[in-house]
């Protein structure tokens, strides 16, 4: 089936409130433009470098969020045009990106990477970092960042039960972080293989790469 049909077939089947971010990482940019004339508009990137030179070549309406592991010191080059960042996983980071929003005259959203798997390889705050980013936030804010919600992943398996129960605990802990940030409206959870899961515990964004654009160049 073709990008564009994949990708239609997949719109044509999500909530309204749910937000499809097409992770096109590794992708040429022709199956880029391909999406884009589908209407795809949202892009998922893992590498700052990467999406970067997509960034400088494709339409300039795309979205370019940022789904990787971020590294402090390459902020700098995605702060001028990145629409979202998933992967926020220290403080250390959300300073860094509030000092580059800055040098851009931008607000950057961000999402703060909670870690949910059963899996060391996986990155993110537990619930007692969450609540202490969160005090630290309101007692020092920083202007050039707005915390849009909570990004997860949960552990790579067929346990469809484990997979349910983790995203259960990520949307309580967006039940919570609501109550403190009332602005924070977006549940990144869900990706080609569970975002149906992930969709009925209260996903308002889902990460879809290779059941879009097929299996990965590496």
């Amino acid at each position: 089936m073709s990008i564009q049909k994949q990708l239609l077939s997949i719109l044509e089947e999500l909530p309204k409130h749910v937000h499809l971010v097409a992770v096109s990482k590794t992708k040429p940019n022709a199956d880029l433009k391909e999406a884009y004339a589908a209407g795809q508009r949202i892009f998922g990137e893992n590498k700052i470098q990467e999406m970067t030179q997509k960034w400088e070549t494709l339409p300039k309406d795309i979205q370019w969020h940022m789904i990787g592991n971020v590294q402090t010191n390459k902020v700098k080059y995605m702060a001028p045009y990145v629409s979202l960042i998933h992967g926020v996983d220290r403080y250390k980071l959300l300073k860094e990106i509030n000092k580059q929003a800055a040098k851009s005259d931008r607000v950057i959203d961000c999402l703060l990477q909670m870690h949910i798997a059963q899996e060391d390889t996986k990155f993110g705050f537990n619930k007692e970092e969450l609540e202490t980013v969160v005090t630290d936030l309101k007692a020092n804010p920083l202007p050039h960042i707005r915390i849009k919600g909570l990004m997860g992943m949960a552990t790579f398996t067929d346990n469809q039960n484990q997979i349910r129960s983790e995203f259960k605990t990520l949307k309580q802990q967006f039940d919570w972080l609501q109550t403190q940030h009332p602005e924070a409206n977006e549940l990144s959870m869900g990706m080609s293989g569970d975002y149906a899961l992930a969709i009925e515990e209260g996903s308002t964004m889902i990460r879809v790469g290779s059941k879009i654009f097929g299996s990965r160049n590496y």
